[in-house]
């Protein structure tokens, strides 16, 4: 069982902190509007490996601390890296898409709360979520275009699965900014709320994710991904035996009794 107060990932710049079954991933470089560094982008990969294996966790939230979700990668701690052709693709393959691999591995909801601005990286890094939550004053752009480079960490992959491949080529070619409510609109964000009530507001989503018996959230999870994957056919193979599987367990027999006597059901992950 985890502790609340053990992170599980040693860094400054990352905290990681577990309470009622919701795994919280803060960006901690405020003063950097979150632009990450290798450290960073190392515990943030670990932290999404640790709430996947950790069966107190079943909703992993990642927020930002200050004004900013992620500016992106720290250009000034990277001006002095190699530069050849070969070691930039082994810096995103070997270190900066490890985030994208853990995360595409979670089997757990994973949710985006953008407190603020989110810019090329740091873009990719919140698409890599199952949902995003905005503040009023988040604000997205793909801004590689700006500095003269292609999107990096998985943009042209999750965008045009997000929003469409025509909306995604316009914010990819231009670099336009998108407020939280233009994101609303085009499906980039599921919800907006204000400043004020933002972190409260994420949080309280998470916890009613946490609240749904576990097992049957998890392969909605694995059937949607799936489905994105396969044709029909195969999909409902695969629904078939999720069916057979979440209804042999005590939290399907603990949610359809709560329904019938209407009351809360208790869900144990089991």
């Amino acid at each position: 069982m985890s502790d609340p107060g053990d992170t599980g990932v040693e860094s400054r710049e990352l905290e990681y902190r577990v309470a009622d079954h919701v795994a919280t991933i803060t960006l901690n470089r405020p003063h950097h509007k979150n632009a990450f560094t290798m450290e960073m982008v190392d515990a943030w990969a670990t932290a999404l490996r640790d709430a996947e294996t950790d069966p107190e966790v079943r909703v992993v939230l990642v927020t930002g601390a200050g004004d900013a979700f992620c500016s992106g990668v720290d250009l000034g701690v990277f001006a002095d890296r190699e530069r050849t052709p070969l070691a930039e693709k082994n810096l995103l393959t070997n270190r900066i898409h490890q985030v994208a691999y853990a995360a595409e591995a979670l089997t757990k909801p994973y949710i985006a709360a953008v407190n603020g601005v989110a810019v090329g990286a740091g873009m990719d890094m919140a698409l890599m979520a199952d949902i995003r939550i905005a503040a009023s004053s988040a604000r997205f752009s793909e801004g590689y275009i700006r500095v003269g480079l292609v999107p990096g960490d998985g943009g042209c992959w999750y965008l045009p699965r997000i929003v469409g491949t025509a909306t995604a080529l316009r914010l990819l070619w231009t670099g336009d900014f998108v407020a939280a409510e233009e994101a609303l609109g085009m499906g980039l964000v599921t919800a907006v709320h204000a400043d004020a009530e933002f972190a409260a507001a994420a949080r309280a989503f998470a916890d009613r994710l946490a609240s749904q018996p576990p097992v049957a959230v998890q392969l909605i999870k694995r059937a949607v991904r799936e489905g994105e994957r396969h044709d029909l056919r195969t999909a409902l193979d695969l629904i078939s035996s999720h069916q057979a599987v979440v209804t042999s367990t005590q939290d399907s027999q603990e949610a359809l009794a709560a329904f019938r006597a209407k009351r809360p059901g208790v869900y144990t992950g089991r």
